[in-house]
C-alpha cells in the first residue's frame, strides 16, 4: 500500500511498526512522549504504547545513552532521540568509550542494539548547537554504524533496519527536509530494496559523479537537473560508516570524475576520507582530482548568514565546472 508521507511521518510510521513487531523496542528522549518530540517525529506513540515504552527523560543526554546501554544489555532495543545535533556532546563519553566498544570488548558475545536518532544540519534559521553536522566524529569511531536518510522511503525502511541491528546505529535525520513528501510503499516485500548499508544511484548520468548524503541529496539532484551541459550522476551515500565503496567506485569508473558535497566543514570531514579512498581505488579512471563542496571551516554562523554558509546550487555547479576545467 502506497501512502504519501513526509520524512518525519515516515520515521514515525517506521518506529510504530517496529514497536508493534517487538515489545522490547522502546523510545527514550527529552519530550518524546506527551509532546511527541520537538519536531513531532514521535507524535502519537506515547498515547498508543504508554509511558513504559515511550519515555520522557530528564534533560541529560549522558543519562539517556547510559541508561540505553544498560537496557540493551538486558535485551531491550532502545531508540534514543537527541533533540538537536549539538546537544549530543554531553553523552560523548558514553557513546564513544562504551556504546561503540562493548561488542568488540566482549568478543561479540554482547549485543548492543541501540539507535541514536539525531536531527542534524542547517537550514531552519537556528543558531549553533541546533544546525551543525557532526557526522565525522561518529564515522571516525569504529563500532558505530552511521546512516542518514534523504527521502521518506528510506526513512521508513532504514529506521526499521536500524532497530533490528545488533550493532549501535547513529541515525542522522536532515531536519530541514523533515516535511518533504514522497509516496512510501509500506508492504513488507519491498524492505529488501532499501539497504541501510548501501548507497543508491539517485539519478543516473554519464559525465560526472556527484556524491551527496542527507540534506544535500536534494540540492545535488537540483544541480544535475539545472546543468544542461553535463550529464550528472547523483549518488546518495546513505551509509556514512561503513561506506558502500563498491557502488561509489563503480560510478566513478564510469564517469571519470567525482564531486563530493556535504554541509559539514570542509577540512578533515567525511568528504576528505572518501576523496582519498576513491583516489586510491580509482586512480587510473579519474580524469580530474576529486572536488569537495562543503561548509566553511568556521563555527556555524548566525541564522542570517547560514544561506551563505551552506553549500547551495551555485556552489555545487561551480564544483562541477572546476572538475571539467582539468
Amino acid at each position: 500500500m502506497s501512502t504519501k508521507l513526509t520524512i518525519g511521518k515516515a520515521i514515525n510510521a517506521g518506529l510504530r511498526r517496529s514497536m508493534e513487531a517487538d515489545p522490547k523496542v522502546l523510545i527514550m528522549g527529552e519530550d518524546v512522549g506527551k509532546l511527541g518530540g520537538v519536531f513531532r517525529v514521535t507524535d502519537g506513540l506515547y498515547k498508543d504504547f504508554g509511558a513504559d515504552r515511550v519515555i520522557d527523560t530528564p534533560l541529560a543526554e549522558s543519562g539517556i545513552i547510559g541508561t540505553a546501554i544498560g537496557m540493551a544489555l538486558r535485551g531491550y532495543r532502545p531508540v534514543c532521540e537527541i533533540q538537536f545535533d549539538g546537544f549530543f556532546f554531553p553523552a560523548a563519553n558514553q557513546t564513544f568509550t562504551q556504546l561503540a566498544k562493548m561488542r568488540a570488548r566482549s568478543g561479540g558475545t554482547l549485543k548492543m542494539p541501540v539507535v541514536l536518532r539525531i536531527p542534524y544540519g542547517g537550514g531552519i534559521g537556528a543558531v549553533e548547537h541546533h544546525s551543525e553536522s557532526p557526522e565525522a566524529y561518529f564515522a571516525h569511531t569504529p563500532g558505530l554504524r552511521v546512516v542518514t536518510v534523504a527521502n521518506a522511503v528510506d526513512a521508513y525502511w532504514m529506521i526499521q533496519q536500524a532497530i533490528t541491528s545488533d550493532d549501535p546505529v547513529i541515525f542522522f535525520e536532515p531536519k530541514r527536509r523533515y516535511y518533504e513528501k514522497a509516496d512510501v510503499d509500506t508492504e513488507p516485500p519491498l524492505a529488501s530494496a532499501y539497504r541501510m548499508d548501501g548507497a543508491r544511484v539517485a539519478r543516473p548520468g554519464a559525465d560526472i559523479t556527484l556524491l551527496a548524503y542527507g540534506p544535500m541529496v536534494k540540492t545535488a539532484i537540483q544541480a544535475a537537473e539545472a546543468d544542461t551541459e553535463h550529464d550528472i550522476e547523483v549518488v546518495d551515500l546513505r551509509s556514512l560508516s561503513p561506506v558502500d565503496y563498491a557502488t561509489l567506485n563503480a560510478s566513478v569508473r564510469r564517469t571519470g570524475r567525482l564531486v563530493i558535497t556535504h554541509e559539514a566543514p570542509l577540512s578533515s570531514g567525511l568528504g576528505a576520507e572518501i576523496a582519498a579512498r576513491v583516489t586510491q581505488d580509482c586512480f587510473y579512471h579519474l580524469e580530474a582530482p576529486v572536488i569537495r563542496v562543503a561548509g566553511f571551516d568556521t563555527p556555524y554562523p548566525p541564522s542570517r548568514l547560514e544561506e551563505h554558509y551552506l553549500p547551495d546550487l551555485d556552489r555545487v555547479l561551480d564544483g562541477v565546472d572546476r572538475s571539467f576545467a582539468f
